[in-house]
């Protein structure tokens, strides 16, 4: 069993990733850190973890741990993944695991000097949904890829929300932006070579809270947008020459909606549901994560996947300064 620690007391950790990991076959949850002792021991006591520290280094010390899940915000995620890896700890860290792609390559460096595994926590690339997509794309069910549509929005004006301060890696692009991107390159193995961008901010907050992109991808477009100050919805549409792919929950699987794909033929006069009850997305990720942390073969997102993703999140960045393309 690989022996995690938490590090910090963070929503999505006790809502929604501890519980996956006491649900995995190949991993179980030892520790809980805060800095705050006794938060950190009513989440063990809660979740019967047998350890509790009172400092994040404390844990990293420990021996009776051999990876870290990192759900801090944003902005504390490369230093503290670095800490662990400095520590001989695998790393789980939530996505955005960094806010550049520049703090992606110390990220590779200390993992490569280390020796241990380092892999932002994209839940929905160990989803049979996507997986299933990328199946579709791979046997040209809908024929050419032509375009895929998509959209991630919610309503979100909370100041002290760490989605509304900039000192904490907020923003819209960093929050939700990596998702469509993230998808994308994972069903259609390729990389965008260009974009444009609208991109707007809250002038009271500073974040960004409005995007809308286009990406070429040479042979086909994607075009999406999101917000943070919008009427929720989440939507992926893969078009092709032959018909079209549809994902009803893309994202926040099985809380937003069912977990189901249409696929439609060219005259939308037959289709196809394939639906995926509780999939259970963050439990396949740890189980997936724990495999590889032990050296076993298995499909985890790399330190070098995340740095392209990043690199889109930074072009989408640089193109809402000007109107035009802007390199990948």
């Amino acid at each position: 069993m690989l022996r995690f620690g938490i590090l910090s007391t963070a929503k999505i950790g006790r809502e929604l990733v501890v519980p996956a990991i006491q649900d995995a076959e190949n991993c179980v949850v030892t520790a809980f850190a805060s800095r705050d002792l006794a938060k950190a021991r009513a989440l063990a006591d809660r979740f019967g973890a047998p350890h509790a520290f009172g400092s994040y280094e404390e844990m990293l010390a420990s021996d009776v741990i051999d990876a870290i899940y990192i759900p801090l915000p944003t902005s504390q995620h490369v230093e503290w993944s670095i800490k662990a890896a400095e520590a001989g700890k695998h790393v789980l860290c939530e996505k955005p695991i960094a806010l550049n792609a520049s703090e992606i390559e110390a990220l590779i460096d200390a993992r490569d000097r280390n020796k241990v595994l380092i892999s932002e926590a994209f839940m929905v690339t160990y989803a049979p949904v996507w997986l299933k997509v990328r199946e579709l794309l791979r046997e040209k069910a809908i024929g050419e890829l032509k375009h895929v549509q998509g959209a991630f929005t919610y309503f979100n004006r909370d100041p002290s929300n760490m989605r509304n301060i900039p000192e904490l890696g907020g923003g819209a692009l960093p929050d939700i932006g990596v998702y469509p991107t993230i998808t994308t390159r994972f069903v259609t193995e390729k990389e965008p070579f260009k974009v444009q961008a609208k991109v707007e901010r809250d002038p009271g907050f500073g974040t960004d809270i409005y995007s809308s992109i286009k990406a070429d991808f040479g042979s086909f477009e994607l075009t999406f947008y999101i917000a943070t100050q919008m009427a929720a919805r989440q939507v992926m549409v893969f078009h092709g020459t032959e018909g079209y792919i549809e994902v009803k929950s893309p994202f926040n699987a099985n809380r937003w909606g069912a977990e189901e794909i249409e696929v439609a033929n060219q005259n939308h006069a037959t289709s196809q549901i394939f639906r995926f009850p509780d999939s259970r997305q963050y439990k396949r990720q740890v189980e997936t994560f724990a495999r590889a942390a032990k050296g076993e073969k298995a499909e985890v997102v790399t330190l070098e996947n995340s740095l392209l993703n990043q690199k889109f999140i930074d072009a989408i960045y640089r193109a809402g300064g000007h109107d035009g393309w802007e390199a990948v």
